[in-house]
């Protein structure tokens, strides 16, 4: 098992390419091709999880925050970053970011704390736009077939909970092979019409390669006509937090108890209490006052995030109960969810959590 391995694993979950502009998602520290003995899970990279791999004899770490995040010109250890990643070349330990990549994901971190509160038929709070792609390509009636189940295994066709979903039309194609031409129908400087089929398929952006891979592997032409389109369809399974219902309303004040209990906190942070019942709950993980509106626009009875300031709780207007539970207790479960996945996938490998808390906040109530 190598580096790399792992990483495609964990690209199935989470594309690298979903992840925010400003982010920095994949390997930061390492080698792709090194061999793994195994692999420690954190939420954060700190000088003490690196620490704890070495003791534990894992030479890959798997971290939600990025270690590296802006650009560095130099690494000499004056800062807790600089400090892990020397440490982590020194003992020869892989490092792989996974985050806003991760926060987008049908199962990533806001389908996690779902779970964690019971939330049922939770969808995208903020859907990804611009994130869909429309196939479509000119196949012989002979090889139609042939390529649209080459197609449908690379990944297109598949539309919310349906799969190999396409739309063709038949036709009669024309083309005249010249000098420099290897035709696969019909002979050099001679026009060829052929009976061939107009097929549309529709796919997610990072999975381009891939079927345009798999389009030119299983497509009999020499030269493939084909064109690709970016839609403004709204991406129904991948976007930034997600809202869903109770099971049972619940008072706003035993709304925040439940809250406490199964996203352990200190602390949450809260509007005003109305004397209001709660059913429809929105929930983005870590820094989400940016989709405050959106939680709104809703119908969200509660928004549940962290890092709310001071002025935005004024955003409620009254009309919803805002709830900031803290920016690591709001994604604590994160390793959880990793922990598990990879678990699930890799059977020869010791897969292990970091038993370390990384939070750097704490609570005085003395």
């Amino acid at each position: 098992m190598k580096v790399t391995d792992v990483a495609e694993l964990l690209k199935q979950l989470a594309p690298e390419s979903n992840a925010e502009n400003f982010d920095n998602v994949g390997l930061l520290v390492g080698d792709l091709q090194a061999e793994i003995s195994s692999i420690l899970i954190t939420l954060d990279c700190l000088d003490e999880v690196v620490d704890e791999a070495i003791q534990k004899n894992c030479n890959m770490i798997v971290t939600f925050h990025p270690i590296i995040f802006s650009g560095m010109k130099s690494i000499t250890g004056k800062n807790y970053v600089e400090k892990a990643i020397i440490k982590a070349i020194k003992n020869d330990i892989a490092i792989y970011a996974i985050h806003t990549n991760l926060d987008i994901a049908k199962e990533g971190v806001n389908y996690e704390i779902c779970k964690r509160l019971h939330i049922k038929n939770s969808k995208p709070l903020i859907p990804k736009i611009k994130s869909i792609k429309k196939l479509q390509t000119f196949v012989p009636l002979t090889h139609f077939t042939q390529v649209q189940q080459a197609l449908f295994k690379a990944g297109a066709g598949e539309v919310g909970n349906y799969k190999n979903c396409s739309f063709r039309v038949e036709g009669t194609g024309t083309f005249l092979p010249t000098d420099n031409s290897n035709p696969f129908i019909g002979k050099k400087n001679v026009i060829e019409e052929v009976q061939e089929v107009l097929i549309s398929v529709i796919f997610e952006d990072f999975k381009q390669a891939t079927v345009l891979e798999a389009l030119r592997r299983s497509h009999p032409y020499e030269e493939i006509a084909y064109e690709i389109f970016t839609l403004d369809n709204v991406n129904q399974e991948l976007g930034m937090g997600r809202i869903g219902e109770l099971e049972t309303s619940l008072s706003q004040e035993q709304f925040l108890s439940y809250l406490k209990e199964n996203l352990p906190t200190s602390c949450i942070r809260h509007t005003n209490l109305k004397n209001k019942q709660v059913k429809k709950v929105a929930v983005l993980g870590g820094a989400g006052s940016f989709a405050i509106k959106n939680a709104l626009n809703a119908g969200a009875d509660v928004f549940v995030t962290a890092d709310i300031k001071y002025h935005e709780f004024f955003q409620a207007e009254g009309k919803i109960l805002l709830a900031d539970i803290g920016h690591y207790e709001s994604e604590q479960f994160t390793k959880n969810l990793l922990h598990n996945y990879l678990r699930e996938k890799l059977n020869n490998i010791d897969i292990l959590l970091s038993e370390i808390n990384t939070n750097p906040i704490n609570y005085y109530f003395k």
